[in-house]
Order: structure tokens, then C-alpha cells, then sequence
């Protein structure tokens, strides 16, 4: 009866034990149930297992690392030798130790075993034993639970046991914490990348839309400031000067937009250059010169860079700067490359525009020098019309266009932007430069290739003289005419900047025009000379005709004629028949004459050579059976192939007024200035006169032509027939003047 009556009062302490422990577990399960703070439920642990397992002292403490452990919560313990938020370390052997090493439940007394940090802790505290548990938190030793008895007082036989129902409490609770922080920052990445997409979406807009550079680079920077949370985001562009420029800039800052920084190896401007890559800056407060001193004055103490990339080479770089007490936040560069990859494609798209609007607005240049070219304008007009385009074109502040001649060069054309401040012309046209100083032009002449100077700052020569002038950089091309190096054309730039790798691929397009005008002047005037020629030799061929027709048959004829009225004279008396023949055969001989003499009038008219157009024009208007109204306003001796145009366009005129008009009068205008014979004929005939029907208008447009001058026909039917001839009045081969005194009739 006993022995029951022991065993049953044994059994209800054990379930009066196992009622209390339920209930206590119970407590902390709704506790995590309802997603308590981890230092309630921590707190709350550690008050139940002390009173379930009547523990002097209970702790639950988290493992930082291998070698410590900090503890969270503890009850029981003197403030004096531990409190919650001390670090204790792992040497030693202690049941922290055990835990972490085993991974297991652990026991010490202290009687007998124990050493280190926490073990001399404990027993300053007069602990004679421990028990603790692990905390297992998704598979991982997070920390433990040790309960610690004082004096006399010993542990459960089960304590490790019961404890470690409280640990998976415990692990839970912290579980459920850690869950519920990774989804609230998963729900703020969310956010965060949303509002990113967004920003990232509003910036592809401006970018689809074609939005201007400065439209777009200060929308970039404004979102990229808010996206990443940083106080500044600026966005820079390497310059060819090895400088960079702030294009855009968000937040406060003492930077401004437009200014100009060196690139210097030890900031991040120098470093991005260098590597290409992304790079961070962690200390600006010892960056020298004046680029960390504006750092620091405005506030700024980090940054990070990513490059821009476009087509291949750096364009730029984008910066976010962080100020003491805001660091900048990690991921910074990552997505800050997500905005440079919108400014890179950006700008491609705007430098593919600029460069389809460049070639529409070159191809335009060209096709008005190519009109030039093909109407047969001047040289000089060509050379001029090219100067000025390819300084459109290019942009650039000064262009000429050179002549090679044996020992120097001859500026034919020479353009100079119209800009208030800029210097004179170094080379202005008409100017001559030594083939034998080195210059540019020099350098095209003796290679025959294109050239071009990127830096006058350590040149001599003609060099000197451009860099003085404030010339900067300078292309040239060759003019190649026939195989030969005929001149060059030069463009010239005082902007500190480099002329595109293309440079001379589309310069050489005006060359080429250049060429092919020169190559049709040359022809031209090869053909003028030639039909000059030809026709200088049939005016002489007609004076000789003339002289030997004059002077030989027609002087013989005379002298016959004499002679036979001089026989007729002598005929004797009764013999009339004789004397009527004689004088019939010296009648048809003056009528040869006449014939003769008008003959040789027509094929070169001795008046024109011995008195001039003026009585020559006279002469065939008193011949013509159309009557004719002169008036002639030319009383100086002009060249005799200008004369004889004119007079042979006046007689050829009034002959088809007369034979093919029906004209009932013809009127003569003729007039000599300066620079210029004027000959206006009009009939009122028929009209219908056909230049190219193979009439005399041909040859006397050929005569005209010839000299430079130009014939204009207007023969309406019925509204008779006009001559508009203009000769240029020029020096002729000989030196002698285009105007010369009359000479005597």
C-alpha cells in the first residue's frame, strides 16, 4: 500500500509537472502565434524555464561567430558580472562551447569540469551546474538556452530535454521574425524595383520621343537621385583635352552644369577612363588639386562611376556622391548602369540622327557645287561656293582652297567664319606661300595624300604662323587634276578639338568637284583657243584672199580695162563694128571687176581693216535692199577679231533678213563700254529662225563663242527675228588694250 500510495503521489507530481510545462509552452506558442517581438518571446522563455526547472538563473544568447557569443536575455544573473548585450568568447570548455562544437544538448558541473571565459563568469556567480540546448533556426545553429543552478541545488535528470522544447519555440519565433523581415524587405525591393521599371520607363520614353540632350541627360540624373536614394547623381563627358564636363547634374551640390575638370589618374573620372570598368571612390577628404577641393567643399565624401559606353568607346561617365551619415547604398552601381545603358542608347540614337542630317545637309552642299559644276561656271565662282560650304559643312572657322605653282602656293579662295572676335585670315586669297616651309598645304604637295595636324602647339614654320592666328587643329586634301596634284583644300579649326577619323574621306568629296571643274575650264579653254584659232586663221586666210584678189587679179583687170579703152580709142575710122566690140568687151570687164571687187568685199572688206566697224557697219547697211536704221555708239578701234564678229554677225543678219524674212526694215544697235561690246539686230519679218538648222547663225554663234561672248536668237513666227550679241572688250594675246584710237578712214 505503500509502495502505491509513493507511486501515485509520484505520478501526480509528474503530471501536475507536465500540466505546468504544457501550460508554460502553451504561453510562449501564442506568444509566436501572434508574432511577438523576439525579446518578448525571448524574455518570456527564459521566465518560464526558470520557474518549470527552479533554475537559479536562465540565458538565451545568439552565436556571432566561431569565437563569441552574445547574449540576448538573462534572468537570474547579477547586472555586475553579465548583463544582455555582452559579448562572451567561445575559449574554454563551457557548455556554449560544448553546444557549438557538437551541435547537441550539454551538461556541466562545475565540481569537476569546466574552463575559460563563461565557465570563470558562472562561477563567480556560485554556480555549481549548467544545462543548455541549441537553437536550430532552417537548419543552422542560431544560439542556445542555459539554465544554471546555485549552491546545493542540482538540474532535472530531464532538464536538457525539457529545455529543448522551449529551443523550438524559440527557433520557431525567430524563424517566423526572419520570415517576416525578408518579406517586408522583398515587399520594399519590390517597391523599390517598381518605382525603378518606372523611372527607367519615363526615361525610355524621352529617348523613344527623340528628346533633346539636355531635355534627357537632366531628366537621368533627376530620376537616378530619387531611384537610388543618394543626395547627388551628375552626369559627365570625356573631352579631347583630357578635361570632362558636367552635362547634367541632380541635387544639391556646388558643382554646375557646363563646368570643365581636369582628369586626374586618382578620381574616379581617371580611373573609369582607365579601366573602362565601373569604380568607386571611398575617401575624398585627401584627393589634392582643385577637383577634391570642390568635393569636399561640397560635402562630398564617396562616389561611385559607371561608364557610359557608346558604339564601342567611353562617351562619358554618371556619378552618385554620398555625404557623411548617408553612405551610398548598396546595389548603387548596378542599377546605376541601368541609366547609363538608356543615356548610351540616347545619345547613338541622337548621334545617328546627327550624322543622317549631316550627310542630307553634305549631300545638299554637294549637289550645289555639282550645279556649279555643270552649268559651267568659273573657276573662281567654284572655288568660292566650295570654300564656304565646307566650312558649313564641317563647322570649321577657316578654309582655303591652293593652287601649286613651281616654287609656291597661291591661295585661290579663302573663307573665314564671320565671328566678331575672330582673328584676320592668315592665308587670305591672293596670298603666295613658300613650297619650301613646312605647312600643311606643303605636306599635301610633296605626298599627294591627305593630311592633317591635330596640335600646333610644338610647330614651326607656316605652323607658327597658323597657330598665331589661333588655329587649333587642320585637315588638307589634294586636288588631283589628270593624274596631277593641282592644289589642295584646307579646313582649319580654332575650337580645341579634333576633326572627325572621316575628316578627309568628306573633303575629298569637294575635291573631286574641284577637279572636274578645273578639268572642264582646261577643256574649255582648250576649245576656245582652238575655235580662236580656227578662226583667227580663216579671217587671215579672207585677208589674204582679199590682198591677193586686190593687189593681183583685180589690179590686172583694171589695167586690161584701161587698155581696152585705150585700143577702143584707137580703133581707125570706118571700122565700127571693131570699135563696138572692143567696147562691149571693156564693159563686161568693168562689170568683172565690180564683181570681183564686191566679191573681195564680202570675203574680208577692206573698209573694216582701213577704217574700222563703224564705216564698215555704214558700208553694209547702204549694200543691204532691206533698209536699215544704225546706230552705233562706238567711235574707238576695237580688236580686230572683235570687229570682225561683229561685222560678220551684221552682215549674216541683214542677208537672212533679206533673203528668208521678207523684213520691211532692220534696226542696228551696236554700243562699246568698258567691259563690253553690246549688238542688238531686230528685224520685222517673218520670223522662225532655226540657230540649229545649219544656217550662217552657226557659224557666226561659233565666231561669238569663240571670244567669250554669248548670242541669244528670238525668232517667234510673225514676230520677226531679235540678236542680242555681248563680246567681253579683253586685252588681247598681244598685251595691247581692248579699246585703241580710230584710225584715220
Amino acid at each position: 500500500m505503500v509502495a502505491t500510495a509513493i507511486a501515485n503521489a509520484g505520478a501526480r507530481d509528474e503530471l501536475s509537472r507536465l500540466v505546468e510545462e504544457q501550460a508554460a509552452l502553451r504561453r510562449v506558442a501564442t506568444l509566436v502565434a501572434e508574432r511577438a517581438a523576439p525579446t518578448e518571446v525571448f524574455d518570456t522563455v527564459i521566465a518560464e524555464v526558470g520557474q518549470l526547472l527552479g533554475a537559479a538563473q536562465v540565458g538565451l544568447a545568439r552565436y556571432e561567430n566561431e569565437h563569441e557569443i552574445s547574449v540576448l536575455a538573462i534572468r537570474g544573473q547579477s547586472p555586475e558580472i553579465v548583463r544582455a548585450g555582452v559579448r562572451l568568447p567561445l575559449d574554454g570548455d563551457s557548455v556554449n562551447a560544448r553546444i557549438l562544437r557538437t551541435g547537441r544538448s550539454a551538461r556541466l558541473n562545475f565540481a569537476e569540469e569546466g574552463s575559460g571565459s563563461v565557465a570563470e563568469v558562472l562561477r563567480r556567480d556560485n554556480v555549481n551546474a549548467t544545462v543548455g540546448a541549441p537553437i536550430v533556426v532552417d537548419g543552422a545553429l542560431w544560439g542556445m538556452i542555459g539554465a544554471s543552478w546555485r549552491g546545493d541545488d542540482r538540474p532535472p535528470a530531464n532538464a536538457e530535454e525539457r529545455v529543448e522544447k522551449f529551443t523550438d519555440m524559440v527557433a520557431t519565433a525567430i524563424a517566423n521574425t526572419e520570415s517576416r523581415a525578408e518579406l517586408a524587405a522583398s515587399e520594399a525591393r519590390a517597391r523599390d524595383l517598381a518605382g525603378e521599371q518606372a523611372a527607367l520607363r519615363r526615361v525610355a520614353t524621352l529617348v523613344a520621343e527623340g528628346a533633346s540632350s539636355d531635355e534627357l541627360f537632366a531628366a537621368v540624373t533627376r530620376e537616378a537621385t530619387d531611384v537610388l536614394d543618394v543626395p547627388v547623381v551628375a552626369l559627365q563627358r570625356y573631352e579631347p583635352d583630357r578635361m570632362f564636363t558636367m552635362v547634367a547634374i541632380a541635387g544639391e551640390t556646388k558643382f554646375t552644369v557646363g563646368s570643365r575638370w581636369p582628369v586626374e589618374d586618382d578620381g574616379l573620372a581617371g580611373m573609369i577612363l582607365a579601366t573602362g570598368a565601373p569604380a568607386t571612390k571611398q575617401d575624398y577628404t585627401t584627393m589634392p588639386g582643385p577637383l577634391g577641393a570642390a568635393l569636399r567643399d561640397g560635402g562630398l565624401i564617396s562616389a561611385v562611376g559607371v561608364p557610359i559606353v557608346v558604339e564601342g568607346s567611353i562617351w562619358g561617365f554618371m556619378t552618385a556622391g554620398a555625404r557623411p551619415g548617408k553612405p551610398i547604398p548598396d546595389g548603387t552601381e548596378e542599377r546605376l548602369a541601368r541609366f547609363t545603358e538608356l543615356v548610351a542608347t540616347a545619345i547613338a540614337d541622337s548621334h545617328s540622327r546627327e550624322q543622317l542630317a549631316q550627310l542630307a545637309y553634305e549631300q545638299a552642299a554637294l549637289r550645289r557645287v555639282a550645279t556649279l559644276v555643270a552649268d559651267g561656271a568659273t573657276s573662281e565662282a567654284v572655288f568660292s561656293a566650295v570654300a564656304q560650304e565646307v566650312a558649313h559643312v564641317f563647322g570649321v572657322q577657316h578654309v582655303t582652297v591652293c593652287r601649286y605653282e613651281p616654287d609656291t602656293i597661291l591661295v585661290l579662295s579663302s573663307f573665314e567664319a564671320p565671328e566678331p572676335a575672330a582673328a584676320p585670315p592668315p592665308f587670305p586669297a591672293g596670298h603666295r606661300l613658300p613650297l619650301d616651309v613646312p605647312s600643311l598645304p606643303a605636306s599635301v604637295h610633296r605626298t599627294g595624300e591627305p593630311a592633317r595636324i591635330d596640335d600646333f602647339t610644338a610647330s614651326h614654320g607656316l605652323y607658327a604662323v597658323a597657330r598665331q592666328a589661333g588655329l587649333t587643329a587642320a585637315v588638307g586634301v589634294p586636288i588631283v587634276v589628270d593624274g596631277t596634284v593641282w592644289g589642295a583644300v584646307n579646313i582649319a579649326s580654332t575650337k580645341n578639338e579634333r576633326f572627325p577619323p572621316d575628316g578627309e574621306e568628306r573633303l575629298a568629296r569637294f575635291t573631286e568637284l574641284i577637279a572636274t571643274s578645273v578639268s572642264n575650264a582646261t577643256i574649255r579653254e582648250e576649245l576656245a583657243a582652238s575655235r580662236a584659232r580656227v578662226i583667227a586663221a580663216s579671217d587671215e586666210t579672207r585677208r589674204r584672199i582679199e590682198r591677193d584678189l586686190h593687189d593681183g587679179a583685180q589690179q590686172q583687170l583694171v589695167t586690161l580695162a584701161l587698155g581696152l579703152r585705150a585700143t577702143e580709142g584707137r580703133v581707125p575710122a570706118g571700122m565700127d563694128d571693131l570699135k563696138t566690140e572692143v567696147a562691149h568687151v571693156a564693159d563686161r570687164l568693168t562689170s568683172v571687176i565690180e564683181e570681183l571687187r564686191e566679191m573681195s568685199r564680202g570675203i574680208h572688206p577692206a573698209i573694216l581693216t582701213e577704217g574700222g566697224l563703224s564705216p564698215a557697219l555704214e558700208a553694209l547697211a547702204l549694200r543691204s535692199s532691206v533698209p536699215v536704221k544704225l546706230n552705233v555708239r562706238c567711235q574707238q578701234r576695237l580688236p580686230d577679231k572683235i570687229e570682225v564678229a561683229a561685222y560678220y554677225v551684221t552682215s549674216e543678219a541683214l542677208t537672212n533678213a533679206a533673203k528668208h524674212a521678207n523684213a520691211s526694215h532692220v534696226q542696228v544697235d551696236l554700243r562699246a563700254e568698258e567691259d563690253a561690246l553690246s549688238l542688238s539686230i531686230r528685224d520685222d519679218g517673218a520670223g522662225g529662225a532655226d540657230p540649229s538648222g545649219g544656217s550662217g547663225l552657226v557659224g557666226i554663234k561659233d565666231r561669238v563663242e569663240a571670244l567669250g561672248g554669248t548670242i541669244e536668237v528670238k525668232s517667234s513666227p510673225r514676230d520677226g527675228t531679235r540678236l542680242d550679241v555681248e563680246i567681253p572688250l579683253i586685252p588681247d594675246r598681244s598685251g595691247e588694250p581692248g579699246l585703241r584710237p580710230l584710225s584715220p578712214v
